[in-house]
């Protein structure tokens, strides 16, 4: 049995530093990049009195359904989104071994695991929406008013919105500290080009950053007054931006700044360094 799972490590040691991956890292990094620039006309759209939109995902790939070549372009993004899913997987199993320090490595190791689950989301709705079912369904307060009814559900959804708000925060501390650019090889931070991917991705983390967290506001709120209608998503998040004094100027704020996470994917998988 140990020798098998000796082989079975190797294995998964070697497929996790192939080149094949850092293709089809490539492929989901260009399918998520553009995932993120239809959220952002849909954000856009929504800022410029186009009530109608639905700034989510899921709305995001039922726009780019509608599209020239809309039904190539949703299977794209969902196998390019498995295609992630198994990247991080082989990181949570296999990555960071040069990490010295255990927690550390768990940590990050965790947090690749966290991205799986968010790709395997994304790639499920692809999915749906490429066959013809992803629009229906219940939303997000239908699950977060299933969560209130057990034991202890207030206190779920309130962690639940306060983890969400924690990784708002990292998005945005990543943007400002410029630590993703750690993703970019050398020649993608160099010269303009590289100067203009940083800008992009310097924006983009923040902007992301912020709706994530105005999400997970949402939910804290929901929480609180035990309300599950109060809960949402991206959409709702915007929509709750939109509301706010000068809103259309902050939300085509956030639009432009998701737009340029999407043009930093596009950087990354040119310059992948992982």
């Amino acid at each position: 049995m140990g020798e098998v799972a000796d082989k079975a490590h190797g294995a998964g040691q070697q497929a996790h530093r192939s080149e094949w991956l850092d293709h089809a890292v490539r492929v989901g990094l260009i399918a998520y990049g553009i995932v993120h620039l239809m959220i952002a006309w849909l954000a856009l759209q929504l800022a410029l009195g186009d009530r109608s939109e639905n700034a989510s995902n899921t709305g995001a790939l039922q726009e780019l359904a509608q599209q020239p070549l809309g039904g190539f372009l949703v299977w794209m993004v969902a196998i390019g989104m498995l295609l992630l899913v198994v990247w991080r997987l082989l990181e949570f199993a296999l990555g960071y071994q040069d990490e010295s320090d255990d927690a550390k490595r768990w940590r990050k190791r965790a947090g690749s695991l966290g991205k799986a689950v968010i790709y395997g989301a994304l790639s499920w709705t692809a999915f749906k929406v490429a066959v013809g079912s992803g629009s229906g369904g219940g939303g997000t307060d239908t699950t977060t008013a299933k969560i209130m009814q057990l034991p202890g559900g207030q206190l779920i959804v309130g962690a639940v919105g306060l983890a969400i708000i924690g990784y708002g925060a990292s998005l945005v501390y990543r943007g400002w500290t410029e630590k993703f650019t750690e993703h970019l090889d050398a020649q993608g931070q160099s010269g303009k080009e590289g100067s203009a991917y940083v800008m992009f991705g310097k924006v983009g983390y923040i902007a992301k950053g912020i709706a994530i967290g105005i999400i997970g506001g949402l939910f804290g709120y929901a929480a609180i007054t035990h309300d599950a209608k109060e809960s949402g998503g991206l959409d709702q998040a915007l929509q709750t931006v939109l509301e706010q004094p000068f809103g259309p100027v902050l939300l085509v704020a956030i639009a432009l700044g998701i737009a340029a996470y999407g043009l930093f994917c596009f950087a990354r998988a040119k310059h992948l360094s992982r």
